[in-house]
């Protein structure tokens, strides 16, 4: 039997010039959130994001920290990624001459785990490196669309009602997939109360890790209502309990937290733990390594999707560069900056368009401009590196 065709890689880092890093700051802004978030981990009422900045040769590159304030999606926070990012990351590519992208993180591999302070730092020297270019990022990471259907990501609400006028307002704006958080004794009867009034609408449960193999009946139970997806319902860390679960479901699983890297991404394969990848670059270590995992479940013929960290407009500009590679055919996370914020802190905030699709940024770098004011108001801390 033939070698399968790999398809080539899509990344085009080549189009990016030698950059210096003169100075850097981390900065702390806080959004509160339009509405209550509630997953199985709690529930949010604000986005409180890192922010990272590089300036250097006239140029300014800004990048954003997914890390939460708590320790809940991942051992990273808010508070470990600031340390990490200020005593090791940062200062590892300030005032070190002019050099490429991978050369920059190359000074900073030495730098065990912490994925999410790490992909802010390489999101921050991708945009700095593009606007020096002239070239954007989604060309950099080889996108191959204008435009990325957009999906919305509702949480855990106090009734079947409350959940239903939110899944009507989102449809009627035009999204085009509607994710539901669940967990145990919240998913059977949302399903099913989902389904039948909604017969032809895309729609994926969330149960991020709340579950364990011996809930495989009811889960089972889950494949009477044409899901697209179940993401993430077992442990964390785990391929082998999800690759038993899989084959006891028609339900594709979607993995999430279990894949944190290329080397994940393949076992995951290997295993048959699942059928789908939730990507998303702050998991990952940042969107280089999110590239990676994008080749190699396109070569296995794993479909995949960006996921979303309830980012601002910065990070946010980076997941719709993501999503518009070629295997990202699901809609993922890629929601309208109003679905979280009544203001972003961008000059010009993501907006859906009436096909349901948000516009992927072509101008250099990360495509999108900060409002000075509105980062200034929002600003909580701030402190200058170099």
């Amino acid at each position: 039997m033939p070698e399968p065709t790999v398809p080539p890689p899509t990344l085009k880092l080549d189009r990016l010039p030698p950059v210096g890093v003169d100075r850097a700051a981390l900065r702390v802004v806080e959004l509160p959130l339009r509405s209550p978030f509630t997953t199985s981990f709690g529930t949010q009422t604000l986005r409180r994001a890192l922010l990272v900045e590089l300036e250097g040769e006239g140029n300014r590159g800004i990048g954003e920290c997914a890390a939460g304030i708590e320790p809940a999606y991942s051992y990273e926070t808010l508070g470990t990624a600031l340390a990490v990012l200020r005593d090791h990351l940062v200062p590892g590519v300030v005032g070190r001459g002019p050099a490429t992208v991978s050369e920059h993180l190359a000074r900073v591999a030495w730098v065990r785990g912490h994925h999410m302070a790490r992909a802010a730092l390489e999101m921050a020297l991708l945009d700095l490196a593009g606007r020096a270019a002239g070239v954007s990022l989604a060309s950099v990471l080889g996108a191959a669309a204008d435009r990325v259907p957009a999906g919305v990501s509702i949480g855990i609400q106090a009734s079947l009602d409350a959940t239903y006028a939110l899944i009507d307002g989102y449809l009627a704006q035009g999204y085009r997939r509607i994710k539901l958080k669940c967990r145990p004794g919240y998913d059977i009867e949302l399903a099913r109360g989902v389904r039948s009034r909604y017969p032809t609408t895309l729609v994926m449960l969330d149960a991020n890790s709340a579950y364990r193999l011996s809930d495989a009946p009811t889960l089972q139970a889950l494949d009477a209502f044409d899901l697209m997806m179940l993401e993430q319902p077992l442990a964390h860390d785990d391929l082998v309990d999800h690759a038993a679960l899989q084959a006891q479901l028609r339900t594709s699983i979607c993995l999430d937290e279990s894949v944190e890297s290329v080397t994940d991404a393949r076992a995951a394969i290997a295993l048959k733990a699942g059928r789908i990848v939730n990507i998303k670059a702050g998991r990952v270590g940042g969107l280089i390594p999110a590239v990676g995992v994008h080749d190699v479940c396109r070569a296995a013929g794993w479909p995949v999707w960006c996921g979303g960290m309830l980012e601002t407009g910065i990070g946010r500009a980076a997941n719709v560069a993501l999503a518009a590679l070629p295997n990202f055919t699901l809609p993922g996370d890629t929601s309208a900056s109003d679905r979280y914020f009544d203001q972003d802190i961008l000059r010009e905030p993501f907006r859906l368009e009436p096909d349901g699709t948000l516009r992927v940024p072509t101008g250099p770098g990360l495509g999108v401009e900060v409002d000075p004011d509105r980062l200034a108001a929002t600003t909580q801390h701030h402190e200058a590196i170099g």
